[in-house]
């Protein structure tokens, strides 16, 4: 059967099958791209246009993150092993699920899309040009599936809270992404209301991103991590540069610079082809953070960075890489300002915070070792 005709029949089988009932329990969203998608009955089926999008459905599927899924992109595990683990271990039916391709490099295919009858597929909003390209909403609207964008990478403050209630709605549970939200709201306040208060100086920061996957000067501009150095009380040198979230400077402009603090964001990237030389942080790393900092230190032997007020001062950091695409950067706000503001934010316990929300809203037990300092004992 080619294409068309699977689209044919899968559209006509869904009008057959449509019951009054669910007629009945009909809602509308409105996503971060400002599109009205309507559902004629609940949820039962969806895919993940993201894998990382788990961080943020945990919360609110916290029974079982996987009840609804069927389907997922295979980035979660190329891009954070540790955090897979933990997720498929206490939930295996995530091991059996298919992994589906990027929609952004032409590897997803709609016909798989198509064989798994979503209810919808979620994608972050930087696959909407993409999506539109292909016309996908269209193939899609023909036998029901549809599309919804959600947040957490590319307009951090604006997208973060709709999402989670995004989620909500379309999981059934809008008072858990309400209470998720508010926590998120909470903990980022804990920050930001003190440095109103304080006004300190901000140190000037060069963000090194996803090091050991992209060559240097890899960086963020005025939002994601961006905007979290800012957030944090610092200055987000990237941003001086660059006029999206992300992007590349080259080493003379970090040289020009001269950051007094240096963060550099890492994972487990240990299945992701051709990284080498990354600092693991994130879940379960609290072991291994000896061999994260020795790589951290050689990291800074690049010209880049020897000179820089950042390795003389031994203000040389590394943080999870994933905080910028999860409802978590709280956390690494805390943490950001504990490096730019220790003496004012010496009673903030970033640690304490992640795990008080693992233990209030995810399923799994927290592991630490999402942050490391280049200087030990720092």
């Amino acid at each position: 059967m080619n294409f068309a005709k699977m689209l044919a029949v899968s559209a006509a089988a869904i009008a057959g099958l449509m019951p009054l009932a669910a007629l009945a329990q009909s809602f509308t969203i409105k996503d971060v791209a400002g599109r009205e998608v309507s559902f004629d009955k609940p949820v039962e089926r969806v895919i993940l246009g993201e894998g990382r999008m788990l961080y943020a459905v945990a919360p609110i599927e916290k029974e079982d993150p996987f009840a609804k899924i069927v389907g997922w992109r295979n980035d979660l595990w190329t891009t954070d092993k540790d955090g897979f683990n933990a997720y498929v271990e206490k939930f295996p039916k995530g091991k059996d699920l298919p992994f589906l391709g990027n929609l952004t490099d032409g590897t997803l295919q709609t016909e798989t899309v198509v064989k798994l009858h979503p209810d919808v597929l979620l994608l972050p909003i930087g696959n909407k040009t993409a999506a539109d390209e292909v016309k996908l909403e269209d193939m899609l609207n023909g036998i029901g599936v549809k599309i919804v964008y959600i947040d957490f990478r590319e307009h951090i403050l604006a997208n973060t809270e709709p999402s989670l209630e995004i989620l909500g709605k379309l999981f059934g549970h809008e008072d858990r992404a309400e209470a998720v939200a508010a926590f998120w709201k909470e903990q980022m306040a804990r920050v930001t209301d003190k440095l109103k208060a304080a006004n300190p100086p901000k140190p000037n920061v060069f963000m090194y991103r996803a090091a050991g996957l992209v060559e240097c000067c890899g960086t963020f501009g005025p939002d994601n991590f961006g905007l979290m150095v800012d957030l944090a009380g610092g200055h987000n040198l990237g941003s001086d540069f660059l006029p999206g979230y992300t992007g590349s400077i080259n080493a003379e402009q970090v040289v020009a610079s001269n950051p007094e603090v240096i963060v550099v964001t890492g994972s487990n990237w240990s299945q992701t082809k051709d990284a080498k030389d990354f600092v693991n942080v994130g879940p379960s790393a609290a072991a291994t953070l000896g061999d994260s900092r020795k790589v951290l230190n050689t990291l800074m032997e690049n010209p880049a960075f020897t000179g820089s007020k950042a390795v003389a001062g031994g203000n040389v950091h590394a943080i999870w890489h994933q905080f910028y695409t999860s409802p978590y950067q709280f956390v690494a706000v805390q943490q950001l300002a504990k490096w730019f503001h220790p003496n004012l934010f010496a009673d903030l316990d970033p640690d304490a915070t992640f795990k008080e929300f693992h233990e209030k809203f995810l399923p799994v037990a927290y592991q630490p070792g999402y942050w490391v300092d280049a200087k030990a004992g720092n």
